[in-house]
């Protein structure tokens, strides 16, 4: 096996190009967010044949309104971040899949990825960097009315909520950013949270406490969303009373939590109980040649930075791995 180490940028301008079966990769990321991306640049300084799959490009970060704590800028938004996230990649040839997610992996010394449209891709190592997902509620009108008043984004969706009444469920940093950036533009926000207080960081707990048009459920849950063809109202219960009552509002924003993007491996690869995949110091999984970082790991501190430092060190341990397998 040969791959240049030294090889360099490719010409200005360069597009992503088509995933081949026939073709056998270095590596093949799945996933690109930070960690996605972060490892892209990486194998491919480093010369690797390398693709990528992925349902979005940025991930959570391009959901994501403010960042204020990523070295070397002061403030930046989630869009502007993965737009400069991905014109660094842009610079290379990489093999690009968006359109069919991943269904299974397969292990062995040459590693097979299938994809749900029945493609199967070959590669030496695997990086997966898929992150994670939104929690839903589960209760009766949730899946029903998405796209109908029922959401997982605000910067997304809170243009469509002008003048509106809309309730936040969830008091950790995703609940109150999502009420923040619903309180600039819709007349009146409830956050609804299941304990006492609010868990968010205090800055952001400080930026809310600035809106006049917010008010606080504290100790309530979301039992049921009800509507037609859109949201109509919410049923509440008081966590102490059990009493259930019905607010009217014209949107719910469901901001509890996220759940691994990690289904596709959980027959392959170890995992903890929240499923994320575990890893060691150097993003290796259970099995040889499979790498993994970001959200979707173990690792502690789901932060951009980390996600990026994690996607770095996975690209640098299957260049490892690759250089130590034996030459064919």
């Amino acid at each position: 096996m040969e791959f240049n180490l030294s090889a360099g940028l490719f010409s200005e301008g360069q597009k992503f190009e088509s995933f081949h079966e026939q073709t056998l990769y270095d590596t093949i990321i799945i996933g690109a967010g930070p960690a996605g991306l972060t490892a892209a640049v990486y194998c491919m300084r480093k010369g690797l044949k390398t693709g990528l799959i992925t349902k979005q490009v940025g991930g959570q970060v391009a959901d994501t309104a403010g960042i204020e704590n990523y070295l070397g800028y002061r403030y930046i938004n989630g869009t502007e971040l993965v737009d400069k996230f991905r014109e660094q990649v842009m610079q290379f040839s990489i093999a690009f899949e968006s359109e069919s997610p991943v269904q299974s992996l397969q292990d062995g010394q040459i590693k097979e990825i299938v994809l749900e449209d029945g493609r199967c891709l070959k590669t030496r190592t695997i990086i997966i960097a898929s992150g994670k997902q939104s929690k839903q509620l589960n209760i009766p009108g949730e899946v029903r009315l998405i796209g109908h008043g029922v959401a997982y984004c605000a910067i997304c969706d809170a243009p469509f909520f002008v003048n509106k009444k809309v309730f936040v469920v969830g008091g950790g940093n995703s609940g109150v950013e999502a009420a923040i950036d619903l309180a600039k533009v819709a007349e009146h926000v409830t956050l609804i949270q299941r304990r006492d207080h609010l868990t968010a960081d205090k800055i952001l707990i400080d930026k809310l406490a600035d809106f006049e048009n917010v008010s606080y459920l504290f100790e309530h849950i979301v039992t049921e969303i009800k509507g037609g063809n859109d949201v109509e109202s919410v049923m509440i219960q008081n966590k102490k009373s059990l009493l259930i009552s019905e607010y009217q509002t014209d949107g719910v924003f469901v901001q509890i939590g996220l759940i691994p993007n990690s289904s596709f491996a959980e027959k392959l690869l170890d995992m903890n109980k929240y499923n994320e995949i575990l890893v060691d110091g150097y993003c290796q999984t259970n099995r040889d040649g499979i790498f993994a970082a970001g959200d979707v790991t173990s690792v502690p501190y789901k932060q951009i930075i980390i996600a990026c430092g994690e996607g770095a060190k996975a690209a640098l341990a299957a260049t490892s791995y690759l250089l130590n397998q034996p030459k064919e």
